[in-house]
């Protein structure tokens, strides 16, 4: 097996405290010797512990705890055997999910002794041909695996064998699987001396430069449309005054010469009102205010005579001479 190259080749390694120690060391030493790249995954930092059948064996260091690996990051799976790791293993979530990845990949797995209880509690061995530690065949078959009775058995990207007797074998059958999986890398050309090489003139894209000036043309043609509309607009507003229409109304107003004498046609001794019938025959007996001739007072009485206002002009005394009163002939307004 000298010939095979796993150079690069990355193979992750699940096992768990009372694994196999031969069946870990063994196949690892086997991968690191061809160039592969080995990381042990485990259900925790630090060491494992791991066993000869029933008596200690010697503790091996984690590289990658599960909650952080992650079957994208490698080309292979070792499940090593022992009778407490793998069935720790298989109950924990994220161990099976682990082995469920690189199945679906269809990347290759190598499996020994008990680690087929892996592959059974991830529902992966219905109609697959395998072999494990005979102590488990009947959980094989009730999984509806094919189990074998031979050194190594051999199934599309499965690769197992029976237990530690069998580790020739299977280091042998498991280099093949890997090599044969492994990633091909494009050749990579023999040395020339490189001439430089002629600087290529570019092609000038007529077409797209003419495309490309229609579309501005078109985009500028657009925009001063645009302004030419909205100038127009502001142009020619038509401004619409909306306080109505308040008639003007003319108001003839007599002008009163305050210098005259308010006597004669007026509103009690010389208010300007035309002179007209009494309006009233009188407001009592009392004494009152006494005019001569007023607007609307003539010789109609209010009461008793009494010189409570004396006067000829209603400015200086509202009255003069006569019977108290309002009464006269009448209250006729001027003509507007």
């Amino acid at each position: 097996m000298h010939h095979v190259d796993l150079t690069g080749f990355r193979v992750a390694v699940l096992t768990a405290d009372g694994g196999e120690q031969v069946e870990i060391t063994s196949p690892v030493d086997a991968l690191r010797e061809h160039g592969a790249e080995v990381e042990i995954v485990s259900l925790h930092l630090g060491k494992i512990r791991t066993v000869n059948m029933l008596y200690p064996g010697k503790k091996v260091r984690v590289d990658r705890t599960l909650r952080t690996a992650d079957a994208v990051d490698y080309d292979a799976l070792l499940l090593p055997g022992g009778l407490v790791g793998p069935d720790t293993l298989r109950q924990s979530d994220e161990a099976l999910d682990f082995v469920r990845a690189f199945d679906v990949a269809g990347k290759p797995i190598a499996v020994i002794c008990h680690g087929p209880w892996l592959l059974v509690s991830s529902g992966l061995v219905v109609r697959r041909n395998l072999t494990s530690w005979p102590g488990i065949k009947d959980d094989v078959r009730n999984a509806g695996g094919i189990w074998h009775d031979e050194p190594l058995v051999r199934d599309r990207n499965w690769v197992s064998s029976r237990g530690p007797q069998d580790l020739k074998h299977f280091n042998r059958g498991m280099l093949e699987l890997f090599a044969e999986r492994m990633p091909v890398a494009p050749p990579r050309p023999e040395y020339t001396e490189r001439r430089p090489r002629r600087r290529r003139e570019r092609n000038v894209p007529v077409g797209r430069l003419l495309a490309g000036t229609v579309l501005a043309a078109g985009a500028a043609y657009l925009i001063r449309e645009q302004l030419r509309r909205e100038h127009e607009t502001m142009e020619y507003v038509e401004v619409v005054d909306l306080t109505p229409d308040t008639p003007d109304v003319v108001v003839d107003v007599a002008v009163v010469d305050e210098d005259a004498t308010l006597s004669g046609t007026g509103y009690t001794s010389g208010m300007p009102y035309g002179a007209g019938a009494g309006t009233n025959a009188g407001l009592g007996a009392s004494a009152g205010l006494a005019g001569t001739a007023g607007s609307m007072g003539g010789t109609g009485a209010m009461g008793g005579t009494g010189p409570d206002y004396v006067g000829t002009d209603v400015r200086a005394g509202n009255g003069g001479t006569g019977p108290v009163g309002y009464g006269g002939t009448g209250y006729n307004p001027p003509a507007v």
